[in-house]
C-alpha cells in the first residue's frame, strides 16, 4: 500500500466514524430531510472515496508463478453418428465416430 493509499483510507474511516458519532444519539426528527441526506451524503462520499482508496495497482505473482492453460490441440474434430449397417440379417444402427 502506498503512503496515499493508506492515507486516503484513515481518513475515509474517521469522517465514516465522526458522522456516526454525531448521528448516533440524534433524535428521530424529520426536520425536512437535511439530516438524514447529509448522513446519506456522507457515506457515500466514504464509499467512494474507500473504493478509490481499494483499486490500487494490482501486480499479480512474482516469475515462475503464472499457470497458463496447457497445451491446445488442433487435430482434427471428430464427432459421433449413426450409420444403418446390413449385418446379414437385417439393417441395424451403428454408431461410428467420424472425423473431419
Amino acid at each position: 500500500m502506498t503512503k496515499l493509499t493508506k492515507t486516503l483510507t484513515v481518513l475515509a474511516t474517521a469522517a465514516t466514524l465522526a458522522v456516526a458519532a454525531v448521528a448516533a444519539p440524534q433524535p428521530a426528527e424529520a426536520r425536512g430531510g437535511r439530516i438524514a441526506a447529509g448522513i446519506i451524503g456522507g457515506l457515500a462520499a466514504g464509499a467512494i472515496i474507500g473504493g478509490l482508496a481499494a483499486n490500487g495497482p494490482y501486480y499479480g505473482y512474482g516469475p515462475g508463478y503464472y499457470y497458463g492453460s496447457g497445451p491446445v490441440y488442433y487435430g482434427p474434430r471428430c464427432y459421433w453418428t449413426r450409420h444403418r449397417v446390413w449385418d446379414g440379417f437385417g439393417w441395424r444402427l451403428q454408431r461410428a465416430r467420424v472425423c473431419d
